[in-house]
C-alpha cells in the first residue's frame, strides 16, 4: 500500500513538474515573441524615422551637406546634388574626391578652426557661371567633442545675374541719356553766348536740339513701355486682327524711309487673323521692319511673310538681305541695349530697346520670338501668335512696293 502511495505521489510530482515546465516554456515563448515583435517595431520605427528624415532633407530647397569628424561625406540631400550636378553616391568620400572643389575643402578646414562661417560666397569652377552662398558650422556631441560639420548651400546665381543686369542697365541708360543731353546743353550754351543772333546758325542749332530732345523722349517712352511689359502692368486689348492689313499699314508708314535707301518692301503675309492687341502688334511690326530697312542692304529687299503651324499658331517672319548677324550675337540681340554694331546703330538712331520690347510683347501674347541669320545672307526675325477662328480666312493677298 505504501509502495502504491509513493508511486502515485511521484507520478503527481512528475506531472506537476511537467505542467510547470510547459507553462514556463509557453511563457518564455510568448515573451520571446513579444521581445522579437518589440525589436521589429523599434527597427521599423527607426527605419520610418530615417525615411522621414531623408524625405525632409530632400524636400529642402537649400543644399545640405553633413561631414563626419574625418571630413568625409555622411549625408548629401537632393538639392545639394542638383547644385553640384552630381548623380554618383557621395557617402564616405571627401569633398575633393566627390566634387573637386578645393575652395570648399579649405572652407571646411576653416570651420574646424573658427567653429562657423556665415555668408561665404562660392563661385563654382564650371563654364556656366554659378554662385552659391555657404553657411557652415561645426557639430559637437554631448561630451563637447567635435563630431562633424554641417554646410548649407543657397543658389545665388539668379541674384548675381539680376545684379549684373541692373548694373548694365543703369550704365546703358546713363550712356544713352548723356549723349543727347550733352549735345543739347552744348548747343544751348552756344546760343546763349551769341549764336542766337545769327538766324542761320540759330536755326541749325535749334533743329539739332529738337532732334536730340525727340531722341530723349523716345528713350523715355521705350523705358516706360518695357517697364510696364516686364512688370505685367500693361493690359492687352485682345481682339481678332487681320495681320496682313496691319503689316500693310506699317509698311505704308515706313514707305518714305524705304525709298530713301532704295529698299523694296514686300507684303507676302496671308490674311491670317490672330487674337492680339493691335496697337502693341503695330509696335512689333514697326520695330522689325524699321530694323530690316536700316540694317539691310541698300537697294535691297524687305519681306514680310507668314504661315500657320501644325500647333495652330501663326508664324510671322520679317526678312532682309543685309550683311546678317554674327552667330555669337544671335542669342543676345533681344537683350536691352545690346547692339551688334554699336557705331552703326548709333548713327542710325534708336534706343537699343526695340527688340527687347518686341520680345516682351510677343511673350505677353503667349508667343515666341527668335532670329535666324547667316553672315552675308541677311537675317530673318520670326514670331508666333495665337490664331483665332472668329473671323473666316480671306484669299491670300500679295502686294509689293518698288521705290
Amino acid at each position: 500500500m505504501w509502495a502504491a502511495l509513493a508511486i502515485l505521489l511521484l507520478a503527481a510530482l512528475g506531472f506537476q513538474h511537467f505542467r510547470q515546465r510547459r507553462i514556463l516554456f509557453a511563457w518564455q515563448r510568448k515573451h520571446l515573441h513579444d521581445l522579437e515583435d518589440l525589436q521589429r517595431r523599434q527597427q521599423q520605427t527607426l527605419t520610418d524615422a530615417n525615411a522621414q528624415q531623408q524625405v525632409l532633407f530632400n524636400s529642402m530647397l537649400e543644399g545640405l551637406l553633413l561631414l563626419d569628424r574625418h571630413h568625409r561625406i555622411y549625408l548629401a540631400n537632393r538639392a545639394f546634388k542638383n547644385l553640384f550636378r552630381v548623380k554618383a553616391e557621395l557617402r564616405g568620400k571627401t569633398i575633393v574626391e566627390a566634387l573637386r572643389v578645393p575652395e570648399l575643402d579649405a572652407l571646411v578646414k576653416r570651420v574646424e578652426t573658427d567653429g562657423q562661417v556665415f555668408d561665404y560666397e562660392l563661385k563654382l569652377p564650371d563654364l556656366n557661371e554659378r554662385w552659391l552662398r555657404v553657411n557652415a558650422a561645426a557639430v559637437f556631441n554631448s561630451a563637447g567633442e567635435r563630431d562633424g560639420t554641417i554646410l548649407v548651400f543657397h543658389d545665388l546665381t539668379r541674384l548675381k545675374q539680376l545684379e549684373r543686369t541692373r548694373e548694365e542697365f543703369v550704365a546703358n541708360v546713363s550712356h544713352e541719356l548723356r549723349t543727347p543731353l550733352s549735345l543739347i546743353k552744348g548747343y544751348v550754351e552756344t546760343l546763349l553766348d551769341g549764336a542766337r543772333h545769327n538766324p542761320e546758325v540759330a536755326q541749325r542749332f535749334l533743329k539739332i536740339i529738337e532732334r536730340n530732345a525727340q531722341r530723349l523722349d523716345l528713350l523715355i517712352q521705350d523705358l516706360l513701355t518695357i517697364s510696364a511689359l516686364e512688370s505685367g502692368r500693361m493690359k492687352l486689348n485682345l481682339q481678332p486682327v487681320d495681320l496682313h492689313s496691319l503689316a500693310e499699314k506699317v509698311l505704308n508708314d515706313l514707305h518714305g524711309k524705304a525709298d530713301a535707301r532704295g529698299t523694296t518692301l514686300l507684303n507676302l503675309l496671308p490674311a491670317f487673323f490672330a487674337q492680339v492687341d493691335a496697337n502693341r502688334l503695330d509696335q512689333v511690326f514697326a520695330n522689325l521692319i524699321d530694323n530690316a530697312i536700316k540694317y539691310g542692304r541698300t537697294q535691297g529687299r524687305v519681306t514680310v511673310g507668314g504661315r500657320q503651324t501644325e500647333t495652330g499658331m501663326i508664324e510671322v517672319s520679317v526678312t532682309d538681305d543685309g550683311p546678317g548677324i554674327p552667330t555669337e550675337a544671335l542669342d543676345r540681340v533681344f537683350e536691352r541695349f545690346y547692339r551688334v554694331d554699336k557705331a552703326r546703330s548709333r548713327d542710325q538712331g534708336g534706343t537699343g530697346l526695340g527688340l527687347s520690347i518686341v520680345k516682351h510683347i510677343i511673350q505677353s501674347h503667349g508667343g515666341e520670338v527668335w532670329v535666324e541669320s547667316e553672315l552675308g545672307k541677311g537675317a530673318t526675325f520670326y514670331f508666333t501668335l495665337p490664331a483665332t477662328k472668329k473671323v473666316p480666312a480671306l484669299p491670300e493677298p500679295l502686294s509689293e512696293r518698288v521705290p
